[in-house]
């Protein structure tokens, strides 16, 4: 993931009460940095936003496999200083990244896919949905768009 290195402007929404029906959105604003690490089969994201229910800051670990050639995502929960369950996968013939992985949200089980699109030289869309029926349907839950700064 060589072409999201660098310095990003994030315009982020994220849907707080996920698989509860609620419609309500937060918007938040604010800058990422990426850096390539063990020359290239490694990236650190750190992400910080803000917007009118205060600030959130995350890091990612991004780590390649390249026997499986598979990329896993690892996301640090700020609050908990814990990692989450990582999600895995690959990119396809066209760029876009699809990522997955088991993990539990309000006490359920919810299969997790993450989603990386529109990835251009100055713009990338990442996107989040749980699902808590096996991946029958899935709800966003969070969507960022990134401008190269």
């Amino acid at each position: 993931m060589d072409w999201e290195v660098g310095s990003w402007t994030t315009q982020l929404r994220y849907l707080p009460e996920p698989l509860t029906g609620s419609t309500r959105w937060v918007e938040y604003r604010g800058a990422s940095e990426v850096r390539a690490l063990l020359g290239g089969r490694a990236n650190l994201v750190e992400l910080s936003v803000e917007g009118p229910s205060g600030k959130i800051e995350g890091l990612s670990l991004r780590l390649y496999n390249p026997k499986a050639r598979q990329w896993t995502l690892n996301f640090a929960n700020v609050r908990s200083g814990l990692l989450t369950s990582p999600v895995t996968g690959t990119f396809d013939e066209k760029g876009r990244g699809v990522f997955y992985c088991v993990d539990s949200v309000n006490d359920r089980t919810v299969l997790v896919r993450f989603l990386i699109s529109e990835i251009r030289p100055n713009s990338v869309r990442f996107e989040q949905a749980f699902s808590a029926d096996a991946g029958a349907t899935w709800e966003t839950n969070w969507i960022a768009v990134d401008s190269r700064r």
